[in-house]
C-alpha cells in the first residue's frame, strides 16, 4: 500500500503505519473458529447486526422508528460493536470476539457509548423545543456539582488522549477514553437534574455540558471509524 501511494505521488505515503492485529477467535455457532475455520467478514457483520437487533428489541429502544430507520440503527450498532470490540484491546493480543457481549447496551461496548450519544441528542432536541437559553450567563452559575466537575475534567483530557494515541500508535487509547466519557456522563445524568432543573442558569449549563459531551463522543468514535445514531 505504501509503495502504491508513493507511485501515486501522495505526500503522506512515508508517514503511514500498518497496525497489524493478532488472531480473533469466534466462540460459537456458525462463527465457531476453534478448528481453524476462516470466517467470511460479511457473515460476521450479519451476525453482529442480528445480535444488535435482538439486544435493542430486548431493551425496548425502538419506539417511533420506521423499519428503514431500524435497519440503519441495527447496522450502525452492529458495525460499532464489532469495530469497538476489536479496537479497545491491544492489537498484538489474541482475542475472543463474542457477538452477543459486544452489542450489550451497558458496560464497555460500542453500543453503550452510542446509546449515551443518542440519549444526549434527545436532551438537545427537547432543550431546543422548550427554548432553553443557549446564551445564558454562566458567571452566575455558582459552585459546580461534583458530577459536573468530574465530567468537565474528563472532557478536558481529549487533546492529550489523541496525542497519546498517536504517539503510541494505539486506537485503544481513544476507545478507552470514549468509554470513560460515556460512563462519566451517565453518572452525571443520574445524579443531577438536567431539563427538570428549576434554576434556568444551571439548566442551560447542564444542557451545554451535555452537548459538549455528545460532540466529544462523536469525534472520539469518529476517529475509530464508528458512527453514532441520533435516535435509539
Amino acid at each position: 500500500l505504501q509503495a502504491t501511494l508513493k507511485k501515486l505521488g501522495k505526500p503522506y505515503a512515508d508517514a503511514i503505519h500498518h497496525l497489524s492485529y493478532g488472531m480473533v477467535d469466534l466462540p460459537s455457532g456458525k462463527m465457531k473458529s476453534r478448528e481453524g475455520t476462516v470466517v467470511d467478514a460479511d457473515e460476521l457483520v450479519k451476525e453482529v447486526e442480528e445480535a444488535a437487533e435482538a439486544a435493542t428489541l430486548e431493551k425496548g429502544k425502538t419506539e417511533g422508528l420506521s423499519d428503514e430507520e431500524l435497519a440503519q440503527l441495527y447496522h450502525t450498532l452492529g458495525l460499532g460493536a464489532l469495530k469497538y470490540y476489536l479496537l479497545k484491546v491491544d492489537p498484538k493480543k489474541r482475542m475472543l470476539f463474542n457477538p452477543a457481549e459486544s452489542v450489550r447496551l451497558e458496560g464497555d461496548t460500542g453500543p453503550f457509548i452510542q446509546y449515551s450519544y443518542a440519549r444526549i441528542s434527545k436532551i438537545r432536541r427537547d432543550a431546543e423545543a422548550s427554548s432553553v437559553a443557549a446564551g445564558a450567563d454562566f458567571s452566575q452559575l455558582g459552585s459546580l456539582n461534583p458530577a459536573e466537575a468530574d465530567l468537565i475534567q474528563q472532557l478536558a483530557g481529549y487533546a492529550g488522549v489523541v496525542a497519546e494515541a498517536a504517539r503510541a500508535l494505539s486506537p485503544a487509547v481513544v476507545a478507552q477514553y470514549a468509554y470513560e466519557v460515556a460512563k462519566t456522563y451517565n453518572r452525571f445524568y443520574t445524579e443531577v437534574p438536567i431539563l427538570k432543573e428549576t434554576d434556568a442558569v444551571k439548566k442551560a449549563f447542564r444542557v451545554a455540558l451535555s452537548a459538549k459531551t455528545a460532540d466529544t463522543i462523536k469525534t472520539s468514535l469518529g476517529l475509530l471509524g464508528i458512527d453514532v445514531p441520533e435516535r435509539m
